[in-house]
């Protein structure tokens, strides 16, 4: 599993040009799926999301976690962060997710989400999305459950 995570000022996500989402002050997360991946993964890595301590503090220090800061999410899944580039120009992604298996552990951990940000905002499975966001930093991290776990 991976996560591209950005913290943002503030986040907007579009479908079909209307506002499905939108977050003030928090996260923006990319969340890949692969056929390894499994309900243990995932709350590990939902686990590492929350309690990264990447928010500035009353003197300017990454030590609030988005609890502390007070933020929102914004959790997409992404299937393009397995693209495999190596041979030829197009991607390959035969390493994302089976659609289904992808599409169940997203809903797994916007479940687990919830239980700690009730208006946690997210996409649609498989939508054609439009996120447009401030880059507060920029400040962006690369989680991956093979260099995690």
């Amino acid at each position: 599993m991976r996560f591209v995570i950005q913290r943002v000022l503030r986040s907007d996500l579009k479908i079909d040009g209307q506002e499905h989402a939108h977050t003030e002050n928090g996260l923006v997360v990319l969340a890949g799926i692969n056929n390894d991946d499994n309900e243990e993964t995932a709350v590990r890595m939902i686990r590492k999301l929350t309690a990264l301590r990447i928010f500035e503090d009353e003197n300017g220090k990454t030590n609030l976690d988005i609890h502390s800061a007070g933020g929102n999410i914004l959790f997409v899944s992404q299937f393009t962060l397995y693209a495999d580039c190596r041979k030829g120009n197009r991607p390959s992604f035969f390493r994302s997710g089976d659609p289904e298996h992808a599409n169940r552990l997203y809903e797994y951990m916007l479940d687990l989400l919830r239980k700690d940000f009730p208006d946690v905002q997210h996409g649609e499975f498989g939508a054609d999305m439009k996120i447009s966001l401030v880059n507060d930093g920029p400040f962006t991290i690369i989680l991956d459950s093979d260099e995690l776990f």
